[in-house]
């Protein structure tokens, strides 16, 4: 047993690979046919949850590593603390494919097909979970490895992200249940993998939605300032310095600098400060969107962002908080005792929010982490011509989090069917065309200025009207249907 846990953690720490910056998405399908394969020889649903927790354990201990920069570099924390803390969080998240490895093994049906359905179901179930429990941390989801290249980004705008998770496990479960000793026999599996991959290759072609209106120049800012210089008062006029500078050398209709630009409480900037801004913008007509904090009528801190220039003034306030960083998940009250971390206590904005009505263009802003929850951000569609994400990722570092999370990014163009724009600290400023390609980026830990043309898109894809109900419904509805078939079973052998 113990070589088969082994087994499993190489094969979670391996499946960060199929992640950026790598990206050789088809490990994704290896980690996980052979997690199946070992459940498939586990007898007894605790050897299965220990199977799951050890192949989560390896996927999250490598692929969120960076968390343990933010935290003992520039939080401060001891060593021996952020390794302990980090352990614990990845354990926390291990749960959810432990849970599905058990259940696996307890309602294991006979079949095939049978078998790679049940394993696809239970893994999308799972990370959909992962998604929202706690408020939600779905980053390394396995779907966000099928970005294109991968022929399976082809079901992102009709099955989400986490359908294509569960696509891919199901096709996992194919090669690791299959009887492949002969054709014959391996041929129906052989035919559903083919017919999944060039289902996927012809669904890349189709254009679920169109461009709209005249193109737009913006100019996104990579300020590139290091955290733990960002928050030291005798840097400041040097920060807001910078901001004046790149906004005056932009030429755009929408400029856009990143989450945090501004890094204090909007009333206490300079006097005249933001009319500095706004006055600094170059072309007649064009709009900056600026990353800074406000309060609300309580007095608690909001990361938002506002908009100056030729449009009237709008606000929007981040609704999905972080964990560690903007607040304490349960039982992790401890961290913040032990850690600095700036405007670290912070409230949620309102969880409906207009998109930005700029220049003619309706922008749906998210700032930072929310960009991974693709069901509340389609709440903006299809009034929304344009998605920004506004993000400081300094806190990482030159680290895994900045291409990890330009790839989630991808993922959220695809589903939405819209140009994707990033404005970031230090990388990954970037334009991503609706079918989730890199239009332009800069490089990272740089000072810069991305322009490029975009145009709006309109209509829906069907992630975009209907979100992850129904993937989640009909694998729910199946788990079910397993689950009712094994208590049936001991029954039917008793009447016989």
């Amino acid at each position: 047993m113990r070589t088969r846990v082994l087994l499993a953690f190489v094969a979670g720490a391996a499946s960060v690979l199929a992640h950026a910056p790598f990206g050789i998405f088809p490990l994704a399908l290896v980690s996980l046919a052979a997690l199946a394969f070992l459940l498939g020889q586990a007898r007894g649903g605790r050897r299965g949850f220990v199977l799951g927790f050890a192949w989560g354990l390896g996927a999250f201990l490598v692929g969120v590593s960076w968390l343990f920069i933010a935290l003992q570099r520039y939080g401060g924390m001891p060593v021996p603390l952020a390794a302990l803390a980090i352990l614990l969080f990845c354990s926390l998240l291990a749960i959810f494919p432990a849970i599905a490895g058990a259940l696996f093994v307890r309602l294991r049906p006979a079949g095939v097909m049978a078998q790679s359905v049940l394993f696809g179901a239970l893994w999308l179930l799972m990370e959909w979970a992962r998604g929202w429990v706690f408020t939600g941390f779905p980053w390394l989801s396995v779907g966000y490895t099928q970005t294109p290249p991968s022929p399976l980004a082809g079901f992102a705008p009709l099955l989400g992200v986490y359908g294509v998770g569960g696509l891919l496990a199901l096709l996992s479960g194919l090669l690791a249940f299959s009887p492949w000793r002969r054709l014959r026999t391996a041929l129906p599996a052989v035919l559903t993998l083919g017919l999944v991959l060039s289902g996927g290759v012809l669904l890349t072609r189709v254009a679920w939605t169109a461009p709209t209106g005249e193109f737009v120049r913006v100019a996104l800012l990579q300020t590139n300032i290091e955290q733990d210089l960002k928050w030291r008062p005798d840097h400041l006029r040097e920060w807001l310095r910078v901001n004046v500078e790149m906004v005056a050398a932009s030429q755009a209709d929408l400029v856009v600098l990143p989450e945090g630009a501004a890094p204090l409480l909007i009333h206490h900037l300079p006097e005249g400060y933001l009319d500095l801004l706004a006055e600094s913008l170059r072309e007649p007509g064009a709009n900056l969107i600026l990353g800074t904090f406000t309060t609300d009528g309580a007095g608690g801190v909001l990361n938002s962002a506002i908009s100056l220039g030729a449009s009237p003034g709008q606000h929007y306030a981040k609704h999905h908080l972080v964990p560690f960083g903007e607040f304490s998940p349960p039982l992790f009250g401890w961290v913040y005792r032990l850690v600095n971390i700036p405007m670290s206590d912070q409230v949620r904005g309102a969880t409906a929010q207009p998109p930005m009505l700029l220049g003619g263009q309706k922008v749906a802003v998210n700032i930072c982490f929310e960009d991974l929850f693709g069901d509340e951000l389609r709440a903006a569609l299809p009034e929304a011509g344009l998605m920004l994400n506004m993000s400081n990722l300094a806190w990482f570092g030159d680290s895994l989090a900045l291409p990890q999370h330009l790839q989630v990014a991808r993922m959220r163009a695809l589903e939405a069917g819209r140009p994707m724009l990033r404005a970031t600290n230090t990388g990954a400023t970037a334009v991503i065309r609706p079918d989730g390609g890199i239009q332009s980026v800069l490089p990272a830990m740089t000072r810069g200025i991305l322009h490029a043309e975009v145009r709006a898109h309109h209509g829906l894809t069907p992630y975009a009207r209907w979100g992850d109900a129904p993937v989640v419904l009909l694998a729910g509805l199946y788990g079910m249907l397993v689950a009712g078939c094994m208590t049936c079973r001991p029954r039917a052998a008793k009447c016989q």
